[in-house]
């Protein structure tokens, strides 16, 4: 069996005495696109950015390829290739579109590719190449998502991750997202996709995790039937 590109191995974790993370373990295989799902404020962010390294675990490790990297700095990880677009379209607004852009290579491996990337980014996402000249915070809010996943890919991710990025988008913009998210996981970038909507999730994963109280609540191939129902109740709370 190949070696996956990130395991996560029983991290717990948390902000000042709060731990938010218990025990959890997750792996990525090289094929394989991968769903976080669950209830608000129980843990998926945190998980993003304990991967990232903007987070050290209290316990527990986090290897990529085989090597661990959870005491390596943030832009060491990101120089491996570990690429975070968070929640939120966090960009430079008063820089162009193409600014924007040609800051996400500033990484050393991904500063030879900048010219294809920038390329690929525009081919992806045509409204950013119309929109290259303008300044970030003129963008509408489905245009600055587009832009910061663009950002993201600028920095050559062998293993992308995805904040909520269709986050207070209306469908039609939730749509354009989902092909083009599609088209990125399709490429064979292995993702990790943090979304709400368990249906946006289904077709673009193949792998779902239940993120609730800060554990491993289910372990769902997205290829087989199970109960949504059974998902919705643990997802409320209710009994």
């Amino acid at each position: 069996m190949a070696e996956p590109i990130l395991d996560v191995r029983e991290v717990s974790v948390g902000y000042g005495k709060t731990q938010v993370l218990w025990d959890i373990s997750l792996t990525v295989p090289e094929d394989q696109r991968i769903g976080l799902f669950g209830p608000n404020g129980h843990g998926k962010t945190t998980l993003l950015r304990t991967i990232s390294g903007l987070l050290r675990p209290w316990s527990g490790e986090v290897h990529l390829r085989g090597e661990r990297i959870d005491k390596a700095l943030p832009r060491a990880i990101v120089d491996r290739g570990i690429v975070q677009v968070p929640q939120g379209n966090v960009l430079f607004p008063e820089l162009t579109v193409a600014e924007n852009l040609r800051l996400g290579a500033y990484c050393r491996r991904a500063r030879p590719r900048l010219a294809d990337n920038l390329a690929r980014v525009y081919d992806l996402f045509p409204r950013l190449k119309e929109r290259r000249r303008q300044q970030a915070k003129t963008l509408s809010g489905g245009e600055r998502q587009m832009l910061a996943i663009g950002a993201g890919l600028m920095g050559e991710p062998t293993m992308l991750m995805l904040d909520e990025p269709t986050l207070g988008l209306a469908p039609k913009l939730k749509d354009e997202l989902l092909e083009a998210i599609g088209d990125i996981a399709g490429s064979g970038v292995p993702l990790m996709l943090v979304e709400q909507d368990l249906e946006f999730l289904l077709a673009l994963t193949d792998r779902l995790y239940m993120i609730n109280h800060g554990v491993v609540a289910l372990d769902l191939d997205a290829s087989e039937s199970f109960d949504h129902d059974q998902i919705i109740q643990m997802y409320f709370g209710k009994e």
